[in-house]
């Protein structure tokens, strides 16, 4: 039977992990992209087409390898036809992760077993549609239900996060604000100098050099920090590490919000700076930074003009990491104000150089330095077992503090499941080869620190 209760648990002690260590540990969603309003406003769902298909990028790019039309996509399609069109591509998404989570979450939210196809789809969907209409599957119910204690959104560091204190009543899990503050960074990017005058507003600050920008990001902090945030999350796609001198970055600023030409230089230069300040700022507060390297983002100008951002057009960057990234760590190393950081790459050829770099500056804590979860186009069985293994290879992997969702999809938990069985597995394929011992009680600690220990102690939600 499709997904039954011991897939991916290939060894005895894979199955004992799971279930009686893995398996029922609440959740930390210490990284998705849910909407606190939605969560605070706990709406039902109009259907299953979208809560499953409106905003997911993963699901577009197989209908579009699959020769799906655009309008039954991400248009103003039928929003059964659009199912249909999705029903019809997992039939071909055998060995995807996406035929698991699919088949996961139908399992585990609607009790549906049934093998989705274009033969099945009209019972699956009326199922579901039935359930999503009951008051157990409004936004907040699906949460509850899913065992989570603890969600961390992203935010921008010019929010005024009001739904975030309404959400304070919410008794059964934790809403947080994550610091995001990447339209500070990207100085380059279309429409920054009005992202100043904003952030500026927010932050009490009438920006007009590097030290206002500073200043106001400080003032960001403190607030986020009030109202919960203990993590900081950054789309550093590629990193540039370049010095300079305050007089410099006023110039650069200065540049920027006249609508001057930047030069390559002045770009890095001023994306260094503000990351520095910001680590400082971190550190200072005892945050976990969150740094998301080498996406390729957009890469199709012409979707990306009808579309937008994060429609499904991103791939992964091959760009050099380990040496600007070691000219950051170095130089906040010297000044003592490393935060507790965590790298994520889109590359896994980048696993083993950050890894190992990350050796080179644990201090002060149980794992400082972490090597973030198989991200986006890695979270799959393969992906996640190298992560896993390299961290192992490398360092402890018994201080990792585990998976997230990535995801804005209220349906999106059973990653974590799936996560947890791929863990159990490898574990278990490391008994049988006689690589650790055969002991239930020792590595059930392993297995439950890793769903749930670590992230609760290191976070400090």
């Amino acid at each position: 039977m499709l997904l039954n209760d011991d897939f991916l648990l290939g060894t005895d002690m894979a199955k004992k992990l799971f279930h009686n260590h893995a398996k029922h540990m609440p959740i930390i969603d210490f990284h998705c992209h849910l909407n606190p309003q939605e969560i605070y406003e706990d709406q039902n769902f109009a259907s299953i087409t979208e809560v499953w298909l409106k905003g997911d990028h993963y699901k577009w790019r197989l209908m579009r390898a699959n020769g799906v039309p655009e309008n039954l996509i991400t248009g103003d399609g039928d929003d059964f036809d659009k199912f249909h069109a999705w029903a019809g591509t997992v039939e071909k998404a055998l060995g995807n992760p996406l035929y698991v989570w699919t088949h996961l979450e139908l399992k585990r939210f609607f009790n549906i077993d049934l093998v989705l196809s274009r033969e099945t789809a009209r019972e699956v969907y009326d199922r579901a549609n039935a359930l999503l209409a009951t008051a157990g599957f409004s936004r907040r119910s699906l949460i509850r239900s899913s065992n989570v204690t603890a969600i961390c959104t992203t935010d921008d560091p010019a929010d005024d996060l009001h739904f975030h204190e309404l959400l304070q009543s919410e008794t059964a899990f934790t809403v947080v604000p994550a610091f995001r503050p990447d339209k500070a960074m990207n100085i380059h990017a279309a429409g920054y100098a009005d992202y100043l005058v904003t952030l500026g507003t927010a932050a009490g600050v009438k920006i007009g050099s590097f030290a206002d920008i500073v200043d106001a990001l400080s003032a960001r902090v403190d607030f986020f920090h009030s109202m919960g945030a203990r993590l900081s999350d950054h789309a550093l796609d590629t990193v540039v590490y370049a010095e300079s001198t305050e007089a410099e970055l006023d110039v650069i600023v200065t540049t920027a919000m006249t609508g001057g030409t930047l030069t390559d230089l002045g770009i890095a230069q001023y994306r260094t700076a503000v990351l520095k300040a910001l680590m400082r700022l971190y550190h200072r507060k005892n945050w976990t930074m969150q740094l998301h390297l080498h996406a390729l983002r957009n890469t199709n100008t012409v979707m990306l003009g009808k579309l937008g951002p994060d429609t499904g057009y991103d791939g992964l960057n091959d760009r050099s990491v380990a040496e600007p990234l070691a000219a950051l760590f170095d130089s906040m190393e010297l000044e003592d104000a490393i935060p507790r950081t965590m790298l994520y790459s889109l590359n896994p050829n980048d696993y083993m150089p950050l890894v190992t770099l990350m050796g080179a500056y644990q201090k002060d804590t149980v794992q400082k330095m972490q090597l973030g979860s198989a991200w986006w186009h890695n979270d799959t069985r393969n992906g996640m077992r190298l992560q896993l293994s390299t961290f192992a290879d490398e360092s402890l992997l018994s201080n990792f503090v585990g998976m997230l969702t990535d995801s804005r999809s209220f349906l999106s938990y059973p990653r974590h499941e799936y996560f947890r069985r791929i863990l159990c597995e490898l574990i278990g394929e490391w008994v049988e080869l006689g690589e650790v011992p055969d002991d239930e009680a020792v590595l059930g600690r392993m297995v439950e620190d890793i769903c749930f220990n670590n992230a609760n102690n290191y976070f400090g939600l």
